[in-house]
């Protein structure tokens, strides 16, 4: 049974997993190469010392951008998806009946903490025991300069581990000069984790660290585009402040205005331009909202072949708004010119997949959720989508599938377990739909969704009286949710409250006209002897 330190100071993220990469790869080339090739990105996230062993089959454009072009930074999700295809690898590379101990588990990177949690959870014990113990030898202090630092934390941003972003990048710039150029490298990628990892507070005041050690122009223009986003993507939205935002990022649209080099000028106005969109459309204010990113498009033009990433994210954004604009046809064009640049980004298939949908092209709706499947490791997303694709197609068993998948891949992905009750309850299979009311209920108590399901199979079961308590607080907290009231319309008539279910199935039928509601309407208006009107509703079914 190999012993594996999880200490995270001599390495960094994903000890654990590389510990276990170093041993399983050679061994499942010789046996499985297919195996091997299908999780590329996850095994050189995690080991890119296998490099020479493992070829990059599935590359983004980044991987060959300078430093300042590599724009984008993975959000906290990035590692549940890495974990998700390393369990999915080890579960099929590591000989059955095997095991391993972890020593030192409390001082884990919390990418190795949440890879054994899903490993835990996803590999049956049978297949691979892990035992896990928090003590174990102290490594020796962590004396590493400016630079071996930097290349951990360069490394770490690309892939998204945030959290060693954070403890790296807070001690290379304590062994930096404050207000220089390496040091302003470190603050600027830490304050950037900290706001990506929801710690908005601790990012408002590197960014303050940032203005009181420089008066470099191009670091106080990132400093105050940095803190207007915190305002404007506070995770909670109660706690968004869009005129602080708007007041930070006027103040680096101004300065970057001034910058003297055009290049550098083209592309941090243009950026700026982006974020004050973003405010913009965070207000409702889309045309406004389009004309700024069409501007931030206009100057990239002026950037040649250099950042092809931001090019893609404006081409992106500008769809995006297109569409919410009815502008179908220019946002297809726009996603396609974006997804051009870097085909292997997942992110623009969704989106346009989800486009796709709406206005009904299903089987190019499909195409895209499906690439993006393939793009990377494990997306919960791109499966739901799928799933939400064959429920409308009335393809009920592929949709519980992939919904199923959701699940497995995202224990608490909420939207699953609402849309799985949803269609257990509809195929009478009530049981398993009210074992994921409950566990839904455990994720967001009261949701109004999975009251409504859970209204639906107590009414099913007999259970009125646990079925109105439900119902009534689905309808109290959701008075706009049509199926509330629907199932309320339906449980009174069961429960023999005849005048009170045509009152619910009329207030569902105001809300969103439906052809079960009025055929639910008109039973319950012919057992009260309104046969006219029942007709009418008939007729309307």
């Amino acid at each position: 049974m190999p012993l594996i330190d999880g200490h995270r100071r001599p390495r960094g993220p994903y000890t654990v997993a590389a510990a276990l990469l170093r041993h399983l790869v050679p061994q499942a080339l010789e046996r499985a190469g297919d195996l091997v090739a299908a999780h590329d990105i996850e095994i050189l996230a995690a080991a890119p010392e296998l490099a020479e062993l493992v070829p990059a089959r599935r590359v983004t454009i980044d991987a060959g951008l300078t430093d300042d072009e590599r724009i984008l930074v993975p959000g906290p999700g990035r590692t549940l998806r890495l974990a998700n295809g390393l369990a999915e690898f080890f579960r099929d590379a590591v000989r059955p009946g095997r095991a391993i101990a972890v020593c030192n588990g409390a001082a884990a990177d919390p990418t190795d903490i949440e890879l054994l949690e899903v490993m835990m959870r996803r590999i049956p014990p049978s297949t691979l025991m892990i035992m896990l113990y928090s003590d174990g030898p102290e490594p020796p202090p962590d004396t590493r300069d400016a630079d071996e630092l930097w290349a951990v934390v360069d490394r770490c941003v690309r892939d998204g581990f945030l959290h060693a972003v954070v403890e790296l990048g807070e001690r290379g710039m304590s062994r930096t000069e404050p207000g220089g150029a390496r040091w302003w490298r470190f603050a600027q990628r830490t304050a950037t984790a900290l706001g990506g990892l929801g710690r908005v507070e601790e990012a408002r005041a590197l960014w303050d660290r940032v203005r009181g050690a420089s008066q470099d122009p191009a670091m106080h223009a990132a400093s105050a585009y940095g803190t207007a986003m915190l305002d404007a993507r506070h995770p909670d939205p109660a706690r968004r402040d869009l005129v602080r935002a708007r007041a930070w990022i006027n103040t680096a649209i101004a300065i970057s205005s001034l910058l003297p080099e055009p290049l550098d000028r083209a592309f941090k106005l243009g950026f700026d331009r982006n974020g004050l969109a973003l405010i913009e459309l965070r207000h409702g204010r889309l045309d406004a909202a389009l004309s700024l990113v069409e501007s931030a498009i206009e100057l990239a033009r002026e950037l040649g072949e250099h950042h092809p990433l931001h090019r893609m994210v404006l081409l992106a954004n500008r769809a995006q708004l297109l569409a919410a604009l009815g502008r179908t046809k220019e946002a297809l064009e726009d996603y396609a010119a974006a997804i051009a640049l870097d085909p292997d980004f997942p992110d623009y298939y969704l989106e346009r997949g989800n486009l796709l949908f709406r206005l009904g092209r299903h089987e190019e709706a499909l195409a895209d959720f499906e690439r993006a499947m393939r793009a990377g490791p494990p997306l919960p997303e791109a499966y739901y989508n799928r799933a939400e694709l064959r429920t409308v197609r009335g393809e009920v068993e592929g949709a519980l599938a992939d919904l199923g998948r959701v699940i497995e891949l995202d224990p608490a992905y909420l939207d699953a377990y609402i849309n799985r009750a949803g269609l257990l309850a509809a195929a009478d299979r009530d049981e398993e739909a009210r074992a994921d009311v409950a566990a839904g209920l455990a994720l967001a108590p009261g949701n109004p969704h999975l009251l409504t399901v859970l209204g639906q199979v107590e009414t099913a079961a007999g259970r009125f009286t646990e079925a109105e308590a439900a119902l009534d607080l689905a309808v109290e907290s959701a008075p706009g949710l049509v199926s509330a009231w629907g199932n309320r319309g339906v449980l009174r008539y069961a429960a023999g409250d005849l005048e009170g279910a045509v009152e619910d199935l009329t207030r569902a039928i105001e809300l969103q006209p439906q052809g079960d509601l009025y055929a639910n309407r008109a039973v319950a208006l012919r057992a009260l002897g309104r046969d006219a009107e029942a007709e009418a509703d008939e007729r309307r079914a």
